[in-house]
């Protein structure tokens, strides 16, 4: 279909920064082009939720007026750096609509908003969409490389989007000291909508004021309304006059004008289906109802063997198993003997449900995930204190110092980092593949690496290593995961299983050779062994569960077969693969060995980043192998 919004009727506009009123006529034409871009944004990425890969509406709709004023600054001198850089990666659909108004992308490209090989993820990708010209996604990173395009063009000046939930971020403080030390051009347009994915910063993180803060650290601020045009034109006037950096401060509500999550925790993820279509019904655009029906979420259609049919949130699952811990103990030993924090993410990681049936031991906290890890880190200082910490497996790389400080302090911290691997990853910049970095200790030190392969396991696993102590690192993925099964039909890791750290589980025993895999690759392994069993080649695969600490048991058996395979979604060049062949060869076991991860930036969606990589039995390269 064509696309309903008219992207033609933006008017170009030339705004001159020393006359801070604007005329009727601007105005009029702002505000036109501020909803004409709003309306597109509700329509393409409301195709986000028809199609089951989720996106973000309220963020890059927010943020509108702000982006049609800086597009008016663009026109009127070449002394603004040409480049709407914005911390928030989420808000994308503003990189997209800005490429379909300078030709790069056709509006029709943009009904395939974050569907696989669309090359239109989640978050911008340099490189990979046409038009975007910069990546973001995980917040606090963009500033401190504004900075750097400050220095690199001191003859401009250089605009980035920010927001509420990004300036809390500690990099974002060290790039404003750098700013005012250097009196960099910078000027930061922030959407202060009070919303995040978890809740309201001003009622999680009390004392929080980006205002305050900002002007702590030096910086000229202005705080207007941000839906009111003439203030905000005003503001930016205002922080333009400034020599030095800057920042304009819009206090608006979360997607404001749409009725069904105006202000709410909703706006930030994508606009639900029947919510885009009431708007756009109110907007006058007619009932899309049956176009958004004929979007269908696209579905793998593959049947796998040796796993059950129904599916498990593993990730969901990390929070029922603490709370079987907690369960256990009375409140006031609760308290006294675990804290668990939280970094804006508690419905993805799981920590909702222990904020729900354990508050008293739950701390709600910001986007802040080096300060709050070591905040566990300093609970779990004494000997028999726990502190609990969780984040996406991406943002792993973002504590690597931190983790190394509570290893040398001897800190007891269980920290789950949620979405790793690339399965149903939010794409490049989400992808959680280095989670090996976690074990950075020396040969003197352990620190226990667990990636369970169903919900089952999960919980056996956290209900054996909660109390122990030191650092203990449990991961998940975004997607459910079946249950292995048995041959009988039963679930493997139910009944009688019981966890023991460092001990592998051999699902199936083999003579020809084995694959080795664990977590969300394990039933897909488990599919590929079964049907080249089937074909007579005899196969067996273990699951290496604790993934940094050799079973001198079950390598020397798989190691003496023909060929030993590792299959998982970790990075090519930093995962269990790229151990295990040296730990074969110091123990002189010479068996073919071959292994297979993530190898290449992604291609959206959601599934089809499996095979895309390369790595789902239907791919064939189990059998080559």
């Amino acid at each position: 279909m064509s696309f309903p919004v008219d992207l033609k009727q933006f008017k170009k506009l030339s705004l001159d920064p020393s006359k801070p009123q604007l005329t009727a006529e601007q105005k009029a034409t702002l505000l036109a082009n501020i909803q004409l871009l709003r309306d597109a944004i509700v329509f393409f990425t409301a195709t986000g939720a028809a199609r089951g890969v989720s996106g973000h509406t309220g963020g890059a709709y927010d943020t509108v007026p702000e982006v049609c004023l800086l597009l008016s600054l663009f026109n009127h001198s070449n002394k603004f750096h040409p480049v709407v850089f914005d911390e928030a990666g989420h808000r994308v659909a503003t990189q997209y609509i800005l490429a379909a108004l300078e030709g790069s992308l056709s509006t029709e490209q943009l009904l395939h908003y974050r569907e696989a090989n669309s090359r239109l993820p989640g978050h911008p990708e340099l490189g990979l969409t046409p038009g975007v010209k910069f990546s973001s996604g995980r917040l606090g990173h963009m500033w401190p490389m504004v900075n750097g395009v400050a220095l690199a063009h001191k003859d401009q000046t250089v605009f980035c989007l920010g927001s509420d939930g990004s300036q809390q971020e500690g990099n974002d403080a060290e790039a404003a000291r750098l700013a005012v030390a250097q009196g960099l051009n910078v000027k930061l347009l922030i959407d202060d909508n009070d919303v995040t994915i978890a809740g309201h910063p001003s009622q999680y993180l009390k004392g929080y004021d980006v205002a305050r803060t900002l002007e702590g650290h030096g910086l000229k601020v202005v705080t207007v309304q941000g839906e009111d045009i003439d203030a905000l034109w005003g503001g930016l006037c205002s922080i333009l006059q400034h020599n030095g950096p800057a920042a304009i401060i819009s206090k608006r509500k979360m997607a404001p004008g749409i009725p069904d999550i105006e202000g709410s925790t909703h706006g930030h993820d994508v606009i639900p289906v029947k919510s885009a279509i009431k708007y756009l019904q109110n907007r006058g655009f007619g009932d899309y109802t049956d176009f958004y029906t004929s979007i269908k979420a696209q579905g793998h259609g593959y049947t796998y063997m040796g796993s059950s049919k129904d599916l498990g949130a593993n990730r969901v699952v990390f929070g029922d198993a603490v709370n079987l811990v907690l369960d256990k103990l009375s409140k006031e030993e609760a308290v006294k003997k675990v804290m668990v924090i939280d970094s804006d993410l508690e419905g993805s990681t799981g920590l909702k449900g222990i904020h729900q049936k354990h508050p008293e031991v739950f701390i709600p906290s910001g986007i802040m995930e080096r300060g709050n890890f070591s905040a566990a880190a300093g609970f779990g200082f004494d000997a028999d204190k726990f502190g609990v910490f969780s984040t996406f497996s991406a943002f792993l790389e973002m504590v690597i110092s931190e983790v190394t400080m509570a290893r040398l302090n001897h800190c007891n911290v269980l920290c789950h980092f949620s979405h790793a691997g690339v399965d149903e990853a939010d794409n490049t910049c989400h992808f959680g593949v280095n989670n090996f970095f976690a074990d950075n200790g020396l040969e003197d030190t352990h620190s226990y690496l667990y990636f369970p392969a169903d919900a089952s396991q999960m919980i056996a696993i956290v209900q054996r290593v909660f109390f122990e102590r030191g650092l203990r690192f449990v991961f998940s993925t975004r997607s459910k995961v079946p249950w292995i099964l048995k041959e009988n039909g039963k679930r493997f890791f139910e009944d009688n299983y019981k966890f023991v750290p460092g001990k592998d589980d051999v699902i199936a025993e083999g003579t020809d050779g084995y694959v080795v895999s664990y977590g969300e690759m394990l039933y897909r392994a488990y599919d590929a062994v079964l049907r080249c069993r089937q074909e007579g080649l005899n196969v067996g695969l273990i699951n290496k569960s604790t993934l940094n600490i050799i079973d001198e048991q079950t390598i020397k058996k798989i190691g003496q077969t023909k060929f030993v395979l590792v299959v998982e979604t970790q990075n090519h060049k930093t995962g269990l693969g790229s151990k295990f062949g040296t730990w074969l060869l110091e123990r002189q076991l010479t068996p073919k060995y071959a292994y297979m991860g993530t190898t290449k930036e992604g291609c959206g969606g959601l599934w089809e980043q499996i095979p895309y990589q390369g790595l789902d039995p239907q791919c064939g390269l189990f059998s080559s192998g």
